[in-house]
């Protein structure tokens, strides 16, 4: 039985390969088109504020005991998340929700989960204060890096001043606006090198901007819409979502719609890190996500086959 199945599943998957049609050059246009970062009037790039802020990004300086970095939850082998479904923060100290992968945060029109913070600099102070996370008061930060030689005068030099919230959130907002992946197997296939991914990741190519649906809400090269939805994970009463920011009830359980970029390093997945593979988070939405009254609209079950699955966490893993 197990043999019949798949040579069925076999059979499927080269049926549809084959006949794969054209991609859309309107499709491919807008996949391979790369937004325009914008830069607040205030922060324009410069090469020893971003030299800087990269210092301190992987300096543990900046928590009450100097015990983690921002790298520390953001690690370049985990696609600039983390391999664990909650971060410890200072003394072991544990959150709520699983760290975002940081490449392309500087395209952002938000932050944070439920989109209540409006600019990357502002969202510096944000781990630096979290009881949970870093549990530091920014002032003190800001003594504590002046009382240090060597960061007073990398200040001095990149800013014209000493170290304060100010010239902290920008010198670190500059480094994180340099973290920018654009050169994928995926990207290299939509500008036009077709051997550039696998058969069954153009397969998967068909159906995560067809029958899946995932470009609903993972569009354009950046693979988000940053919309807010729930998009069928279990729901928690320790964390409500966008309802947190808006106090409205028709918010609950709603977070912002994560890039798809270097997913395949970012394992566990979803906002409270609960699944911990590709194929789970596949299988849920196959599914139509967990039973509860607060999915979006479009979450229903997608019926895909198991040739279908494969192909899509192909894809998943080319991006």
């Amino acid at each position: 039985m197990k043999v019949i199945l798949y040579f069925s599943n076999l059979v499927a998957f080269i049926v549809l390969a084959s006949c794969t049609p054209e991609h859309s050059p309107e499709l491919l246009s807008e996949l391979a088109t790369w937004p325009q970062m914008e830069y607040p009037s205030d922060n324009q790039p410069d090469a020893l504020k971003i030299a800087l802020g990269e210092k301190l990004f992987f300096d543990p300086i900046l928590s009450i005991d100097s015990s983690i970095s921002c790298a520390s939850c953001h690690k370049e082998n985990y696609g600039l998340a983390d391999y664990v479904a909650i971060s410890p923060g200072v003394e072991g100290r544990l959150g709520k929700r699983n760290a975002p992968s940081l490449w392309n945060v500087g395209y952002q029109p938000y932050f944070m989960r439920e989109g209540g913070v409006p600019t990357l600099e502002m969202q510096v102070l944000v781990p630096v204060q979290e009881h949970s996370e870093m549990a530091f008061n920014v002032v003190l930060l800001a003594q504590r890096l002046n009382a240090n030689t060597s960061y007073k005068n990398d200040f001095i030099e990149a800013f014209g001043d000493s170290a304060s919230a100010y010239t902290i959130t920008r010198a670190l907002a500059q480094f994180e606006r340099t973290l920018i992946q654009d050169l994928s197997p995926f990207d290299e296939y939509v500008r036009g090198e077709n051997g550039a991914i696998s058969v069954a990741a153009k397969m998967g190519f068909e159906l995560f901007y067809g029958k899946a649906g995932c470009d609903g809400c993972h569009s354009g090269p950046l693979m988000t819409n940053y919309g807010f939805y729930n998009n069928g994970t279990q729901v928690s009463q320790d964390d409500y979502g966008r309802a947190e920011l808006t106090l409205d009830s028709a918010d609950f359980y709603l977070f912002k719609v994560p890039s798809l970029r270097k997913v395949a390093m970012t394992a566990p997945y979803m906002h409270d890190g609960s699944l911990a593979s590709i194929r789970a988070v596949l299988e849920q939405y196959n599914d139509g996500g967990v039973g509860h009254n607060y999915k979006s609209d479009g979450i229903e079950p997608l019926n895909l086959s198991e040739s279908e699955l494969v192909a899509l966490e192909a894809l998943l893993s080319s991006f």
